[in-house]
């Protein structure tokens, strides 16, 4: 038995306050299709200010929140940018007032549709297209340094060619697949992004800090292979509401490549006793992968992952306050992250048969007075991986 409550804070823009309290917190981050890119995490928060201390929070500053795990250690659960903020004076009276905050910050990825870029790119591989093009957005360029500033005067440690990073966090390189090279074409950051991501078969993510990571098609497997599963007790979550779910949608038996100069070539591959079984369902993939022997590669790894149906899981929840889960596992359940392998054991036998073997996709979190739940959905790893 290891009793745990939350115990928060929150930094906007660098500052860290201690003296507000989280009333109410509602976190989402993640994916709940393997099939799309994940979208900008957000956070709903309240904070009450029981004093009169000033709140100089302003939209677009920073906004981090952290939370103490079993070591007593501050670790963070969320990293944005503030959207949207209310203030309201709950009570008025002789001893003073106090104030609530509404306060809504979304992820590093929300950076990405609203900027535009005329996107040129080198042929080189995935994890190396993506870097180059998001560095562009997060890191500082010369021309936009204050006449001011000189080397005399600047940190000594920092390296230039990643010096002012405002939210480009790791990026798997050179990644797996060489892909095309891109010429000038203006078109947003994310559309660009999404691209280079499914024809490397990775994906985009925010980490913790808010910042912007890129995953490469074997990044998952290699995790697995040096770190293995965090194994957890399903009679540890909230019985209600235990789910997975098997959908036709998933199933793919039929995959076209598109791919070259203008998506003009094409590779395939097929499942003949799939399509025996559950029906023609194909899809066309337009890919900037470069050569033939890629793009068949992808085709036929679509095939060995999507050609027969598997149970997801669509939402299991834990109260991370539950004094039966222990220190590790909670602490391993704070730095919920997507692509976390899972191993859930002791599940209703009606649900994956007792043992579900995943990913973490996409995670949300919420509150109510001095608890804290967590709710994640998960592929099973052979939409990730084609073997063990």
């Amino acid at each position: 038995m290891t009793q745990w409550n939350p115990v928060w804070r929150i930094i906007v823009d660098g500052v860290t306050y201690t003296n507000l309290t989280l009333a109410n917190v509602n976190i989402t981050s993640g994916r709940t299709n393997i099939y799309s890119q994940p979208v900008a995490g957000y956070a709903q928060l309240s904070i009450l200010n029981l004093d009169k201390s000033a709140i100089p929070f302003e939209i677009n500053d920073s906004v981090t929140i952290e939370i103490k795990d079993s070591t007593n250690t501050f670790v963070p659960i969320f990293g944005g940018t503030i959207t949207d903020l209310a203030v309201t004076i709950n009570s008025i009276g002789s001893q003073g007032y106090n104030q609530r905050i509404e306060l809504t910050a979304l992820g590093a990825l929300s950076k990405l549709p609203k900027s535009i870029t005329t996107g040129v790119l080198a042929k080189d591989y995935d994890g190396n297209q993506m870097y180059e093009l998001l560095s562009t957005l997060f890191f500082g360029q010369w021309n936009s340094v204050p006449a001011a500033t000189t080397w005399a005067t600047y940190n000594a440690t920092e390296d230039w060619t990643e010096a002012l990073n405002t939210g480009l966090g790791e990026i798997d390189r050179p990644g797996d697949y060489e892909l095309d090279q891109r010429d000038s074409n203006s078109s947003d950051y994310y559309s660009i992004a999404s691209l280079i991501a499914n024809s490397g078969l990775g994906y985009l993510y925010e980490d913790p800090q808010g910042r912007i990571g890129y995953a490469d098609s074997t990044h998952r497997s290699q995790y697995f292979s040096a770190n293995g599963y965090v194994d957890l007790d399903a009679r540890h979550a909230l019985g209600a509401g235990l789910s997975t779910i098997t959908r036709s949608a998933d199933i793919r038996n039929d995959i076209y490549i598109n791919y070259g100069n203008n998506f003009g070539s094409q590779e395939t591959a097929s499942s003949p006793q799939s399509i025996a079984l559950y029906g023609y369902k194909s899809e066309s993939i337009n890919s900037t992968i470069h050569s033939a022997v890629d793009a068949q590669a992808v085709a036929d790894r679509y095939i060995a992952q999507r050609a027969f149906p598997l149970a997801a899981f669509q939402s299991i929840t834990f109260p991370i306050t539950n004094p039966a889960i222990d220190n590790s596992d909670r602490d391993n359940l704070l730095g919920v992250f997507m692509g976390q392998p899972l191993n859930i054991q002791n599940l209703p036998a009606q649900i994956s048969n007792g043992v579900f073997e995943g990913y973490v996709e996409g995670w949300r979190w919420s509150t109510r007075f001095n608890e804290l739940f967590l709710t994640i959905n998960l592929s099973p790893v052979a939409f990730s991986q084609v073997a063990m």
